[in-house]
């Protein structure tokens, strides 16, 4: 918007907002994370199931949210938005990943076990 006397409702970014888009991106995580909350707190499969399956629940989300909310597509309006993303998942998994082996290792090297316990393994 370079002149003053643009209109601020014809820019890309205002006409891709959408009550209808925000409330089925509400709807639908809500009810995936229902569903999810289901889950873990019936304990309906084993943990490791479990694991898998809301992370997978977790993953569909993120891509319900970022095209229905945050409105990440290839289009002209929005592509810098999407390659941001593109270059931040990567780099957020990796952060993610290296902090959790960081701790597990530190767990591992300086937690001091009673006696009574040294014979159990985790």
């Amino acid at each position: 918007m370079t002149q003053g006397t643009q209109n601020p409702l014809e820019h890309p970014e205002v006409q891709l907002a959408s009550s209808r888009g925000y409330l089925l991106s509400f709807f639908i995580s809500a009810a995936l994370l229902t569903m999810s909350l289901w889950l873990v707190k019936d304990h309906a499969i084993s943990p490791l199931g479990l694991l898998m399956v809301t992370s997978v629940i977790a993953g569909i989300v993120i891509i319900v949210q970022g095209y229905l909310l945050l409105h990440m597509d290839l289009s002209d309006a929005q592509i810098w938005h999407t390659v941001a993303m593109v270059l931040f998942v990567p780099l957020f998994i990796v952060t993610i990943g290296l902090t959790a082996w960081m701790f597990h290792g530190l767990y591992a090297r300086t937690m001091i076990m009673p006696a009574a316990m040294s014979g159990m393994t985790h």
